[in-house]
């Protein structure tokens, strides 16, 4: 069996060769579109290398769901380039368009056939047959947790199984990359979790995978990497750690402390990688590189001045804080 990822024939969804190890998975270039005098997506580039997820995090209207329906050949583009494993990518390349799986934001099943019939009536679209087809077609309810319900129409099925299955269609045909448009939406916190879970899975298997959202945690919880994207414009991209760093946010110890607080938080301004200390309220603040390293040697500071710290908490800056510097607004829905 082709393994999530892997070079597949037409037949079977792929058909792409890669040209050279260095080519990424995906590679847009320089994306606009268009609708009138609105420029809704303007000037857009980003790369996905396999086995990686890149989320494209921005509030509705931003422009994600244009992009992602450029990227994978769905809508034209008035301007720029996208290509798969080297092949050009748009509305008449079927053949790079077989390495795609595209889950929309709207549910793309039929309510009156069971869980297996979506399955199957989907695998065959992409050119699955016979015994392959009923392979993938348990494999997917299997790998969704849903095996057990695949007799069942999908009419009976809560919110968070809907997305789920959802997304096993366009798994079915093995994809190189998948693209999920914000696969959370309307769903409990408890299928939120498992949704995310099964994405992490997808990149580990060496899938790459573009994922929208408007949703912070899920950006930080899934993806390697991250493009904000606000009134159509990509304003910024890179690791959580980079965005912090771009826009100068550090880490935050806040301290409960007892004893000689003025003596401590000399000696903590003393230590390596603190950029500031200063009281706070009942306790000190200690703004510092890598909190989370920098924690124990502020732990032996107190114990050698005489301090007692009867509280601790790591406050890691988040990608909230980053689109709010970078847009001068918090992320709207």
């Amino acid at each position: 069996m082709v393994e999530p990822g892997a070079t597949q024939e037409t037949a079977r969804g792929g058909g792409l060769t890669p040209e050279v190890a260095t080519e990424p998975l995906l590679r847009c270039e320089h994306l606009v579109r268009r609708y009138g005098e609105r420029t809704a997506v303007d000037d857009v580039s980003f790369a996905i290398e396999p086995g990686e997820t890149y989320g494209l995090l921005g509030p509705n209207g931003a422009g994600k769901t244009t992009t992602i329906q450029m990227v994978c050949g769905l809508l034209r583009r008035d301007g720029g380039t996208v290509a798969l494993t080297g092949q050009p990518v748009g509305p008449r390349h079927v053949r790079a368009k077989a390495g795609i799986g595209y889950v929309p934001q709207d549910l793309a099943l039929y309510p009156d056939l069971t869980a297996a019939e979506n399955l199957r009536f989907f695998g065959r679209l992409y050119g699955l047959r016979g015994a392959d087809l009923s392979d993938r077609v348990d494999d997917v309810l299997h790998l969704l947790d849903l095996r057990d319900r695949a007799t069942d129409r999908v009419e009976s099925f809560s919110g968070g199984m809907k997305r789920r299955l959802n997304i096993g269609a366009g798994l079915l045909h093995q994809p190189a990359l998948l693209m999920l448009d914000e696969p959370t939406a309307g769903v409990d916190p408890q299928s939120r979790h498992a949704i995310l879970d099964h994405v992490r899975g997808f990149s580990a298997s060496g899938m790459g995978v573009l994922y929208t959202t408007h949703y912070m945690e899920e950006a930080d919880r899934v993806c390697d990497r991250v493009g904000i994207i606000d009134h159509g414009r990509l304003i910024a991209e890179g690791t959580r750690r980079e965005l912090v760093a771009m826009v100068e946010e550090r880490d935050r110890i806040d301290l409960v402390v007892r004893g000689p607080v003025a003596q401590f938080l000399e000696s903590c301004r003393e230590l390596e990688g603190v950029m500031g200390a200063s009281p706070n309220g009942d306790g000190v603040q200690l703004l510092v590189e890598d909190a989370a390293s920098r924690l124990p040697a502020v732990l032996d500071v107190a114990a050698r001045v005489g301090a007692v710290i009867t509280k601790a908490q790591v406050v890691e800056p988040d990608l909230e804080s980053v689109f709010l510097h970078l847009t001068g607004t918090a992320l709207r829905d």
